[in-house]
């Protein structure tokens, strides 16, 4: 498939099949992520890959209670009042059915955080269509990247050696983490794959 075709062949997919991705092939995606251009070339992002079903579970648990708390006022953005909304229904999940969700997170305060991410997110959304994988772009988790509870969990899952806010870009290339690795933080989007349902 030619870069074209990857282009107008990509959807996003929101019903997946429960199959496991194979390691080559999500090492492939997060690598086409890190191949997407930053701002001034500063390389701050970071993949996270989870594939361990109950810290999915616990997220989209933890997800939907955060939504439920917050605020509901007409001049937010439409997708954060559907959440809310949802979420205080009982019915909300951030992210769909996806057996495998990778976190890209940039510096809180960097001012181009979501830029370079989104361009991050996009290659690997690329990636995956060329690896007949399905994919997903959310977004959901830069509302919450201040939430104790949640912020509470992740820590608590964290077993790797990059700091929750990054000071430099050293530890960039190390991507494949233990499954419980994730990180909130204001550059942040989600990124689910699978094969399509």
């Amino acid at each position: 498939m030619n870069t074209l075709e990857a282009i107008r062949t990509r959807r996003s997919t929101r019903k997946f099949k429960a199959q496991p991705v194979e390691l080559e092939k999500l090492k492939q995606i997060v690598e086409a992520g890190q191949f997407g251009p930053t701002g001034g070339n500063a390389q701050t992002n970071h993949f996270f890959v989870i594939s361990d079903a109950s810290v999915i579970a616990k997220l989209k648990e933890l997800v939907q209670s955060a939504f439920a708390k917050m605020e509901l006022r007409e001049d937010l953005y439409k997708s954060l009042k559907n959440s809310i909304t949802l979420a205080r229904k009982g019915n909300y999940s951030f992210c769909y059915t996806a057996p495998v969700l990778i976190v890209v997170a940039n510096k809180k305060d960097y001012g181009n955080n979501m830029a370079d991410v989104a361009c991050a997110v996009e290659n690997m959304m690329l990636a995956a269509n060329e690896l007949d994988l399905g994919s997903c772009y959310i977004n959901q988790l830069k509302w919450l990247n201040e939430d104790p509870t949640l912020l509470e969990y992740l820590r608590g899952l964290w077993n790797c050696d990059v700091p929750l806010v990054m000071e430099d870009n050293a530890d960039r290339y190390r991507f494949m983490r233990s499954c419980q690795c994730i990180m909130a933080a204001s550059g942040t989007a989600t990124l689910e794959t699978g094969l399509a349902g």
